[in-house]
């Protein structure tokens, strides 16, 4: 299993940028591909943005592709979410996410708490 834990939420004006990082405890941070989710109020969850194991791949939704981008530290246990030009509509609760089995859009199994990113205009 995995533990995940967000930071680097915060307020920010459109067209601001913002940093979250998702620290994971786990002796096999390789064995996950990490993504990015966000809720915003009264919608449904979505998907932001995957990393693969290695790195190597990365799928974007179409909403922050070119704005945002995703990394991840396999030595520090890490996956971070470079957001900028921040819209209005990019305010949100941002989930960190892993999963053992697959590469994709879909969700695996672990969550992290969330961490709240709100996009003044």
């Amino acid at each position: 299993q995995v533990q995940l834990v967000e930071s680097g939420g915060g307020l920010v004006q459109a067209g601001g940028s913002l940093r979250l990082s998702c620290a994971a405890s786990t002796r096999t941070f390789t064995n996950y591909v990490m993504g990015w989710f966000r809720q915003a109020p009264g919608k449904e969850r979505e998907f932001v943005a995957t990393i693969s194991w290695s790195g190597t791949s990365i799928v974007y939704a179409d909403s922050v592709k070119g704005r945002f981008t995703i990394s991840r530290d396999n030595a520090k246990n890490t996956v971070d979410l470079q957001m900028n030009s921040l819209k209005p509509e990019d305010t949100a609760v941002y989930y960190c996410n892993a999963d053992l089995f697959r590469f994709g859009t879909r969700p695996g199994n672990y969550w992290g708490q969330g961490t709240q990113v709100t996009v003044s205009s």
